[in-house]
């Protein structure tokens, strides 16, 4: 059978997908959640959810520099990448053996049509799309942030910040908060450039680089009228069955951002 993917790639499937090997976090946390733990054959050592999938199945690597002896090893008849999280040099290197496809999102909808379709590689369509139904469900009970103006980190020496065509800046705009960064993608800014923004909200994410307490302080001392505010980045990044619980996160955010 000839799948589609997102990179608008041609992946053919000779069998049912029986072994595979995940190199993406959050579609780690959504291939269980659709019940395929024992169909899980490889995942990457960031694949931290669930907890005993992280534990018990094999580590192929991160998710730029995957082990492809150890890949090759578990003989996959399904490999999930994704276009931003790994190299384009890998997946030309195990497409070459093993069926890759390939995840492309920057915004909810490219998120939820990854579910429909990883349900329809799986056989798991009637759980996916029940999913995706809660999803649209739980995000039309969001609560708005009255267009504050937002400046959303996610790297630290040097500050990197989540700009236009992003997941990070679509979630953010269903939030109702304006993104201060116009550039594309992730670009640095200097501490100059924060103080000309002068966002009304920072959101320093707990992922892929760990803001803390101090880095609070080192940005409220750039920004003093700013409200500088540690985030969980899961709810902002992960696409998959995460974002069923992402509005709560949002909702309680909100709340306690207008509750100051």
């Amino acid at each position: 059978m000839i799948h589609i993917d997102q990179a608008m790639r041609e992946v053919r499937l000779t069998k049912p997908v029986s072994r595979i090997v995940c190199l993406v976090p959050s579609i780690t946390e959504l291939l269980s959640d659709l019940g395929l733990d024992d169909r899980m054959a490889g995942i990457t050592k960031f694949c931290i959810h669930p907890e005993h999938l992280f534990r018990n199945k094999t580590k192929v690597g991160g998710t730029k520099n995957v082990n492809h002896e150890k890949i090759k090893a578990l003989q996959p008849d399904l490999i999930i990448a994704n276009k931003e999280e790994n190299t384009k040099k890998d997946i030309e290197l195990l497409e070459k053996e093993f069926p890759v496809w390939i995840s492309d999102i920057s915004n909810f909808e490219d998120a939820l049509s990854m579910i429909h379709e990883i349900g329809q590689l799986t056989d798991t369509s009637i759980k996916a799309d029940l999913l995706i139904d809660n999803i649209r469900m739980a995000f039309q009970g969001l609560l708005p942030f009255n267009n504050k103006s937002v400046l959303y980190l996610i790297w630290n020496n040097p500050y990197m910040a989540a700009g236009k065509n992003t997941y990070i800046a679509n979630m953010l705009s269903l939030c109702d908060l304006h993104n201060c960064i116009c550039n594309e993608r992730y670009p640095e800014v200097d501490g100059s450039l924060i103080k000309e923004l002068n966002p009304e909200l920072v959101f320093l994410s707990s992922e892929p680089f760990p803001f803390n307490e101090e880095h609070i302080h080192e940005l409220q001392q750039l920004l003093p009228e700013s409200n500088v505010i540690l985030v969980d980045g899961e709810y902002f990044s992960w696409y998959g069955s995460k974002m069923l619980r992402a509005p709560q996160y949002f909702n309680s955010l909100q709340k306690t951002i207008f509750a100051n």
